[in-house]
């Protein structure tokens, strides 16, 4: 019987040598995987309905949004220009190299590594996995054991419609993972929280293997006194709560401007109810904590002197219901680390500088977000403040736009894919100079003072 580590060997041999036969190199070929993928998601509808619910409960409106409807956005962009974005890249050459052609070839990176998270179990799995068999590589996917029925579901899949050299999916747990990252990849995609990350770069290391890490941080959402309240306070709790705050890109915290704060706060209470209902405790409409370990992480961080809004949970459906925290302050524990829940503190300002100096303080987060209705203040702090990627006046949405590279910056990660950024970041850009054979400048050659006058004269 083999060990984990031999199966690994032999799983990413055969895909060696299914790369190195040329067979995803077609553009036919990569169109043809592209769209049995679109296929697959349209044949078996009802059952990613059905574990995403098992997995996180999730709502059949967030499921579409946040789940299916961007995957499927993400392979109508893939599909609709795969083959401009193969096409070799025209580049002008300077007068020293008249005579020669300069162009770009985008080629595969090989075989590729996928670590996906639980949050978002489905997308984050195959939205990069797109983007790879885009630019003509094969995949090896490792879901998250936290959703197990979204990780059986995508094994399936795999088995059944592709070639195992070609797609595999492996799963497993920490055990699993670690001698997975044995293995010598050509790329290595992760996406989850920044300590497992270091662990993902510090084996890539190993093989020299680059990597793309998307990870997180403690994203705000900043609220100025000139913005529109009653839309800032839905787009702020829609952004937060979908998905139990398991996002990302969720705002991790709240930024007000004093003299707002109270007509803010009561707004927010009122979307609150008005989008997730009054049953939020037993679980309509409304996603759960993806584990017990998680679930006593965050409750800990419900301190009643703080609670506002909401506080209440329900222990056997692992459910806490929306919560708002206010008199926060930057020592308190729910800011000292990234939250991933449904629990927003709130902190306020009276001079947004101050309120960007202390965010430029800490660690560079992966979002950021910016309500107010001065274009010379939107400018500013887009422009002041080094983040991840992120809106004005709106939260979360720019994650779904495939023609907008989405990914961190610093702590937060490094790469970025979706739409085009993804057949970028598998692809290696292979420079290529083909030079003339009908004449030969002598001035690049040694030849005395008359050949050095003329380049001099080039390059002046």
């Amino acid at each position: 019987m083999m060990t984990l580590q031999e199966n690994y060997q032999q799983i990413v041999d055969d895909h060696r040598k299914y790369i190195d036969q040329g067979n995803t190199v077609d553009y036919t070929f990569r169109k043809q995987q592209l769209e049995k993928i679109k296929k697959i998601f349209k044949d078996n509808e009802e059952e990613i309905y059905d574990v995403l619910k098992k997995d996180l409960n999730k709502p059949d409106h967030e499921i579409i949004l946040t789940e299916i409807g961007i995957i499927q956005s993400e392979l109508e962009v893939a599909i609709k220009n795969l083959r401009y974005w193969m096409q070799p890249e025209k580049v002008a050459s300077p007068l020293t190299h008249k005579g020669s052609k300069s162009y770009i070839i985008k080629e595969p990176l090989g075989v590729v590594l996928v670590i996906a998270p639980w949050n978002y179990p489905l997308q984050l799995s195959l939205v990069p996995v797109i983007g790879a068999i885009a630019a003509g590589n094969s995949v090896i996917l490792k879901p998250s054991e936290h959703a197990p029925h979204t990780s059986d579901f995508l094994a399936r899949i795999a088995e059944e419609h592709f070639d195992p050299s070609y797609f595999t999916v492996v799963q497993g747990a920490v055990e699993e993972t670690t001698e997975l990252l044995k293995q010598r990849f050509d790329h290595i995609f992760f996406t989850g929280g920044s300590a497992v990350g270091k662990i993902v770069m510090r084996a890539a290391s190993e093989h020299l293997t680059p990597v793309t890490l998307e990870l997180g941080g403690k994203s705000p959402a900043i609220v100025d006194e000139d913005a529109n309240i009653q839309l800032a306070a839905k787009r702020v709790v829609w952004g937060k709560y979908t998905n139990a705050g398991q996002t990302c890109v969720a705002p991790d915290y709240l930024l007000v401007q004093e003299s707002v704060k109270f007509k803010l706060l009561k707004a927010m209470k009122k979307q609150i109810k008005s989008l997730f209902g009054k049953n939020v405790l037993q679980g309509e409409n409304y996603s759960r904590i993806i584990n017990l370990d998680h679930f006593n992480r965050l409750k800990a961080f419900l301190n009643e002197d703080h609670i506002v809004h909401g506080g209440e949970y329900n222990d056997e459906e692992l459910i806490i219901e929306p919560t708002i925290l206010d008199k926060i302050d930057w020592e308190d524990p729910i800011m000292q680390e990234e939250i991933f829940g449904p629990i927003l503190p709130v902190l306020s300002f009276e001079n947004i500088e101050d309120a960007l100096s202390l965010i430029k303080s800490r660690e560079k987060p992966l979002a950021l977000y910016y309500f107010g209705e001065n274009p010379r203040m939107q400018s500013q702090v887009m422009e002041y403040v080094s983040f991840g990627g992120g809106s004005i006046n709106d939260t979360f949405f720019h994650l779904a736009n495939p023609y907008l590279p989405f990914g961190g910056v610093g702590q937060s990660g490094m790469g970025s894919y979706h739409g085009k950024a993804s057949f970028d970041t598998f692809s290696h850009q292979k420079s290529i100079l083909k030079q003339t054979t009908k004449f030969d400048l002598p001035f690049r050659y040694s030849g005395g003072t008359v050949t050095s006058n003329i380049l001099k004269k080039f390059l002046s």
